[in-house]
């Protein structure tokens, strides 16, 4: 039985025997398990290995849950002859290499189909996974530019803290409605009775009243205790004569009229208006009409300061104090405003083109104002006889529609911060100019500055985003930035008329004064709020 079985093992192993049918292989198999049972060295001989090497490749996945013996040989569907002594006696087959032992165990598995199709799938995976995997730090970058872009202070991250300092400091500058009531009841009142009796003079015949001011313009802080209100006289053909180098002064002729014009009677022999003079004969007429306001209303005029247009009234009413200044204005209606403006008053990006053709076509304002001393002279007209040009009115109508989008701060629109960035900025210089260690320095600086700072904001930062009110602290932060780069240059210019610098009369003690002020408050997150 024994050599029947060796003879069968060499045809198997013969290069010209076909391979073992499936049949055979089964009768094998089942012939193999009982050697084993019977005899532990059957599964060394060289049967057992001849057996195997006669196998086809099957199902791998079948394969690869048989359990490989050690010592078996390597089949990749290659025929192996064993190898016999010179005596003919059978030779243990041959012991496994590392590197093939490795290559069973892949085998065993995964398939090598599945395998070469599975390598190009997971590099695009994971050039897939990559691409996601760097969009956030992209996305991250973006936001930080656009943030970058809104938040003025760079390097500043928005501090939760200030944020609410700022808005408690909003809520604390509110005008009650009922303070604001009583306030425009009192000052329309003597409003009214000091222009009728105004109109009684023959050179006050046409004059019109102009609500200008922060009262008006609804950025009045605290207190409903200032009002500016302009007493107009219109005036059709006038020549404008530029007083001062910087565009801002002028000196006022009356063209020749076919019939005599009211303001006869304050003209120079070169038909010059004499301001000084016009504007005497108005504080008095205005006394005289607060003569008739004194059995209702206690009410003193204040001494006239120099370079000042304005007559003041101080009324007290209800135990409260209400500051009214009458500035006399002149009218002038022009196809086009002076040539000095050209360069100024940009608020396209702003407010848009329309609105800014729409606004130059109304008038501009002249009021009796000067700089220097009074009796200088240029060109033959003395200092105290120009005028300022003024275009309050405008900026009244700029802060009405201060948005970009005309939604903005409407009901159904987004909230912006523009108008509390700028309650703020002249709440600071206010609460400044109230310690006294510090008044002297800060008498050089008004609220006009922080609203001419805004303006140029504005123009600068048009979009109604980069003032979203959520961002405040940010918003008021730039604003400061920008009081205080002018405060460096010791350079604001006019927002209509850029050669002419409002700061041009502050000492640099003063501005480095108040620079310093503004930095401490920014680092500490402005203590000046909070006190009482």
């Amino acid at each position: 039985m024994s050599s029947q079985r060796r003879q069968n093992s060499v045809r198997a192993k013969s290069p010209d025997q076909p391979k073992a049918k499936a049949s055979a292989k089964t009768r094998g198999k089942s012939k193999e398990r009982r050697d084993d049972h019977t005899s532990g060295i059957d599964n060394k001989s060289p049967e057992r290995a001849e057996e195997k090497g006669a196998k086809k490749k099957g199902s791998r996945k079948r394969e690869s849950k048989k359990e490989t013996n050690p010592h078996d040989c390597d089949s990749e569907g290659k025929s192996q002859q064993p190898a016999k002594s010179k005596s003919g006696e059978k030779t243990a087959p041959k012991r496994q290499s590392k590197k093939q032992r490795d290559r069973a165990n892949d085998d065993r598995e995964e398939s090598p189909e599945s395998k070469s199709e599975e390598k190009p799938r997971r590099l695009h995976e994971s050039a897939t996974e990559t691409h996601f995997s760097d969009a956030p730090p992209a996305l991250s970058s973006d936001r930080k530019k656009k943030s970058a872009e809104k938040t003025p202070l760079r390097g500043l991250s928005v501090d939760d803290t200030l944020g609410k300092v700022l808005k408690a400091t909003i809520e604390k500058l509110k005008i009650k409605k009922c303070q604001r009531s009583k306030a425009s009841v009192c000052v329309n009142a003597i409003t009214d009775t000091v222009i009728a009796h105004l109109k009684k003079k023959t050179w006050c015949v046409d004059i019109e009243k102009l609500a200008t001011g922060s009262y008006y313009e609804n950025v009045k802080i605290c207190e409903p205790d200032e009002f500016d209100v302009m007493l107009t006289i219109p005036v059709e053909r006038v020549d404008l004569k530029q007083f001062d180098t910087a565009g801002a002064f002028y000196s006022v002729t009356l063209k020749r009229l076919p019939n005599k014009h009211p303001l006869d009677i304050f003209l120079n022999e070169d038909k010059t208006i004499q301001a000084s003079r016009m504007l005497s004969e108005f504080r008095e007429a205005v006394k005289e009409a607060v003569k008739k306001l004194q059995c209702k209303y206690k009410i003193d005029i204040q001494r006239k300061k120099p370079r000042c247009p304005a007559v003041t009234l101080e009324v007290t009413e209800n135990g409260n104090k209400i500051s009214i200044d009458f500035v006399l204005s002149l009218k002038v209606h022009s196809a086009s405003w002076p040539g000095f403006t050209k360069d100024g008053f940009k608020i396209e990006n702003w407010l848009g083109k329309k609105e800014k053709a729409d606004m130059k076509r109304q008038p501009f304002y002249l009021v009796p104002k000067y700089e220097g001393k009074g009796d200088a002279v240029h060109a033959g007209v003395v200092a105290k006889d120009a005028w300022r040009i003024s275009f309050s009115h405008i900026e009244k109508d700029i802060l009405k529609r201060h948005g970009h989008a005309k939604t903005c701060c409407e009901d159904a629109g987004p909230k912006c911060c523009r108008k509390e960035c700028l309650k703020l900025l002249k709440y600071l210089l206010q609460r400044l100019k109230e310690d006294e260690s510090k008044s002297n320095k800060m008498s050089d600086f008004c609220s006009y500055h922080a609203k001419t700072t805004l303006l140029h904001a504005c123009a600068t930062r048009g979009d109604d985003s980069e003032w979203a009110y959520s961002q405040l602290a940010d918003c008021f932060q730039q604003l400061l930035e920008d009081f205080v780069k002018h405060l460096k240059d010791r350079r604001l210019p006019n927002f209509f008329i850029p050669s002419h610098n409002l700061l041009h009369q502050a000492t640099p003690s003063s501005c480095d004064f108040l620079e310093n002020a503004i930095e401490s408050q920014r680092n500490n997150n402005f203590p000046i709020f909070s006190k009482l």
